[in-house]
């Protein structure tokens, strides 16, 4: 059975396309995984700063999005600690603040052997408008 989380998230064909898939989702919360293809390196055979942000920024949405509000980053930045070029990535995303406009998120960054790779933190702006049907466990 698809949940309303899923349907959200398969919207995202980027996501989709970079090969993100989510773990646990709860309210201001999310974990995603993304396996490491060849399409993820970068010149020098490593994992591309863009990957990396994207997983976060997934996660950034599922999050941000997981109350049923329409959520869109406005800031969002992002720090590299370490380089992997194989493996799982996965991102944690945590709400820190939620007031009724704006949301603010730090998300981890991991690799399954290596440990923390990237911190990326992020605000949004909490849109008036509701996710049809859009509910998490």
């Amino acid at each position: 059975m698809k949940t309303e989380i899923s349907t959200f998230a398969e919207k995202d064909l980027f996501a989709k396309h970079c090969g993100i898939e989510i773990m646990e989702v709860g309210k201001g919360y999310a974990k995603v995984r993304m396996p490491i293809k060849q399409f993820h390196l970068n010149g020098v055979g490593i994992v591309h700063g863009g990957a990396i942000f994207t997983i976060a920024d997934f996660a950034f949405a599922v999050a941000s999005n997981s109350h049923g509000t329409v959520a869109l980053a406005i800031n969002a930045s992002i720090a590299y600690f370490k380089a992997v070029s194989s493996g799982v990535l996965y991102a944690e995303a945590r709400e820190v603040s939620l007031t009724r406009r704006l949301a603010t998120y730090e998300i981890v960054v991991s690799h399954d052997e290596k440990g923390k790779i990237a911190l990326f933190q992020g605000t949004v702006f909490r849109k008036k408008e509701k996710i049809p049907s859009f509910t998490t466990t």
